[in-house]
């Protein structure tokens, strides 16, 4: 055989193959839920956080009115989000939270984080290396001057002390109750299955929230603790007050914000994947 036909006759192979490849690459990815592709094709990550300012942010500090942020508590530094009480005396249970400006329902959101440096003098001693990702939360507008945390589900972040366990991404619920394994918790905190961070160490929470369905948290890529059916707790007084404002006793979205709780933290990053509910 000639060296032309020999080489028309392997390209007629090669390309056999390709075409077969290409078939098949294009069959796995027709198999998969068209919305699974639409998203694939679509979402984004957001950065909540731009790492130059504050832009997109308000802060409500207990005691002072939205917006006021008081000893510069939330300040943008060496592009990290942080938590400072270099002018405060004495905390006084001036608890706060910084609120992203809209609500949010079906996403991923991303946080990058590292407990720092001291405790500020007056903070409670469960504060410690504590903070949190507030989500599901109320309006900052309908808070009173006086109230310690939103109404909201806590993504608990917690920081190792040197000794013992300490798991982070835990539950909390400031006014709320959440199902987990059918049965609905009303106890105030749930543990995760996390390792514990000792030192100042970056660790990277992810949380899944779809809707009032079900929320997932996640430390370093690992799957930690899983709820669902987000509620208000008629039993609390600001959850008490929000019904009677009209809110929905079932909660399937709402605000995502940010703690000051008397330790040092900084944040690197703060991003959301918006998800689609038909995606569930």
């Amino acid at each position: 055989m000639s060296q032309k036909p020999l080489f028309r006759a392997l390209c007629g192979v090669v390309g056999f193959a390709v075409m077969l490849c290409s078939g098949d690459a294009r069959g796995d990815a027709e198999r998969k839920p068209a919305a699974e592709r639409s998203a694939a094709h679509t979402a984004k990550w957001i950065p909540l956080f731009n790492g130059r300012n504050l832009d997109g942010w308000i802060p409500k500090i207990r005691g002072y009115p939205l917006g006021e942020n008081f000893g510069r508590t939330f300040r943008v530094e060496e592009g990290l989000l942080k938590v400072r009480y270099d002018q405060y005396d004495h905390f006084n249970d001036r608890f706060g939270h910084l609120f992203y400006r809209q609500p949010f329902s079906h996403y991923r959101l991303r946080v990058e984080y590292r407990f720092v440096g001291e405790q500020v003098p007056g903070g409670p001693g469960w504060a410690i290396r504590n903070s949190g990702i507030m989500i599901h939360g109320q309006d900052p507008k309908t808070m009173t001057r006086d109230q310690k945390f939103p109404v909201s589900i806590e993504v608990q972040l917690l920081g190792g002390t040197g000794r013992g366990e300490r798991p982070t991404a835990n539950l909390c619920t400031p006014g709320t109750h959440v199902v987990m394994d059918g049965r609905l918790i009303k106890r105030h905190c749930t543990p995760s299955r996390s390792k514990t961070f000792h030192g100042d160490q970056w660790v990277t929470v992810e949380v899944e929230v779809r809707g009032g369905k079900v929320i997932r948290h996640f430390v370093n890529g690992e799957p930690v603790l899983e709820y669902s059916q987000p509620q208000l707790d008629e039993r609390d007084p600001d959850a008490r007050r929000l019904l009677q404002m009209g809110a929905a006793k079932m909660l399937t979205g709402g605000t995502i914000s940010l703690q000051s709780e008397s330790h040092p933290i900084d944040f690197r990053k703060v991003e959301l994947l918006p998800l689609e509910p038909s995606a569930e």
